[in-house]
């Protein structure tokens, strides 16, 4: 369970506490309020010395002598002193504790302790019940009874509990998903310069990680709709040059008849460059769009390399270069062997376009761990350290090859991607270019696939 599941988690959990805290506390108040509005009976030398007072002062002075003695020593020692008939009535008329009048009346009979409580008669053959209450918890006449807490106050203290608990995580749950709604409309209208995660200040969290994510998806977008502005402009940079040759080439042929040959010759070779040209910029958008067709399939990456140097070769003797190929005997790969063989040659034929008259190009496969490893070296001027990048970029051509549509190690770096592998070129020991592809082998795809 995620960061997000523990805070929600903690805040229902913490104003579940804070609920049960605050009832608590209001149950507790309700029981002192009403402790100090019922008080029980007291107890001790205290309580024991006035009991034992009030009975000799009855027994020997009547019922008006103990009225007399209660009123003047009424809140004496700490203690407050009542004479209950046996209709439970006071003697003074004070409203007697029920709690502490039926624990008196427990203790006064059989069996019970007499100095807390005692039955007394006076000289008329009156009972009366004597026994003292704390002067702190008793109520002196005309006093009004504290307040207690009503049932609803407890209602009100988890309502607003519960409340504060559910503003704040509400608060807490909505800022970030505003935030989150207006990038989203902000790239629904074209801009996808927008980021969210700077506007997360610090989060941790579920809602900061999709934060990041549609950052990075925004930067995704951003980067394909330049790269197709970019290749848009470059295709019709590139359409220029062929289109302005052939309208030269009928051109001539009606100016002069005698040229026609010429000029269809012309026209051939310029209709045979667009299709080429088209071809290329189509297969690199299927493999930008990841739509490339074709079934994936386990194959010999070696002999796919083989056939590949093979006819490397025949091109190279024919231009004065060789081609060396050192091979593992089987190295096994899954996917599109159209794909894969178009990405090697690509990059074999610039190696054998590039390497210097009399010089040979090494190609090299191999396997390590869990990767197949080609690695293809060429003796030609190799590149400058800024282009270690930009050679695999559609339609860019370096210093050392000014021909071409720069779009071959394009191609060959977006098959390699496609089939979870990279790419690399660096200036090789000794002069020239080596350029390292890598693929995963079948085993280790084989989840993959």
């Amino acid at each position: 369970m995620g960061r997000l599941f523990w805070k929600i988690f903690f805040a229902f959990w913490l104003a579940l506490i804070a609920t049960a805290l605050a009832t608590g506390i209001a149950v507790s108040l309700q029981r002192s309020a009403r402790t100090a509005a019922e008080p029980g009976l007291a107890s001790g030398p205290p309580a024991a010395l006035a009991t034992n007072l009030a009975a000799a002062t009855l027994r020997h002075g009547g019922v008006d002598a103990l009225r007399g003695w209660l009123r003047e020593a009424q809140g004496a020692r700490g203690v407050a002193l009542f004479a209950v008939d046996p209709q439970g009535a006071d003697l003074l008329g004070r409203p007697v504790p029920p709690a502490a009048l039926a624990r008196a009346r427990e203790l006064a009979g059989p069996g019970g302790r007499p100095r807390a409580a005692r039955l007394v008669e006076a000289p008329t053959g009156e009972r009366y019940l004597l026994f003292a209450a704390a002067l702190g918890e008793a109520r002196a006449p005309g006093r009004r009874p504290p307040s207690q807490p009503r049932p609803w106050l407890l209602l009100v203290i988890g309502a607003a509990a519960s409340l504060a608990a559910s503003a704040l995580l509400a608060w807490y749950l909505a800022r970030p998903i505003r935030n989150l709604r207006w990038a989203f409309r902000a790239a629904a209208e074209g801009r996808l310069d927008t980021r969210v995660r700077p506007l997360m200040k610090g989060r941790r969290d579920e809602i900061a990680d999709l934060g990041g994510d549609f950052d990075q998806m925004a930067q995704k977008l951003e980067n394909l709709v330049a790269a197709q502005r970019r290749l848009l402009h470059d295709v019709s940079h590139e359409l220029r040059s062929p289109l302005a040759r052939l309208h030269a080439a009928i051109g001539l042929a009606r100016q002069d008849p005698r040229k026609l040959e010429p000029s269809f010759d012309r026209i051939e070779r310029e209709a045979a460059r667009l299709d080429e040209l088209v071809g290329e910029v189509l297969t690199l958008a299927r493999l930008e769009g990841g739509t490339s067709a074709g079934p994936e399939e386990t194959m010999d990456f070696a002999d796919l390399v083989a056939n590949i140097a093979e006819d490397a070769r025949f091109e190279a003797e024919a231009a004065g270069r060789k081609v060396a190929l050192d091979s593992a005997e089987q190295v096994l790969v899954r996917g599109r062997a159209e794909l894969l063989h178009r990405a090697v040659e690509n990059v074999v034929r610039n190696a054998v376009k590039h390497t210097a008259p009399g010089t040979t190009v090494e190609i090299r496969l191999y396997s390590s761990r869990d990767r197949a490893v080609l690695l293809v070296t060429d003796r030609g001027p190799g590149i400058a350290a800024q282009e270690s990048e930009r050679i695999f970029e559609p339609f860019y051509r370096g210093a050392a090859d000014p021909a071409g549509f720069g779009l071959g190690l394009a191609i060959a770096q977006g098959a390699v991607a496609a089939h979870g592998g990279s790419i690399r070129a660096a200036n090789a020991e000794g002069g020239g270019l080596r350029v390292e592809i890598e693929l995963p082998l079948a085993t280790a795809s084989g989840a993959r696939a």
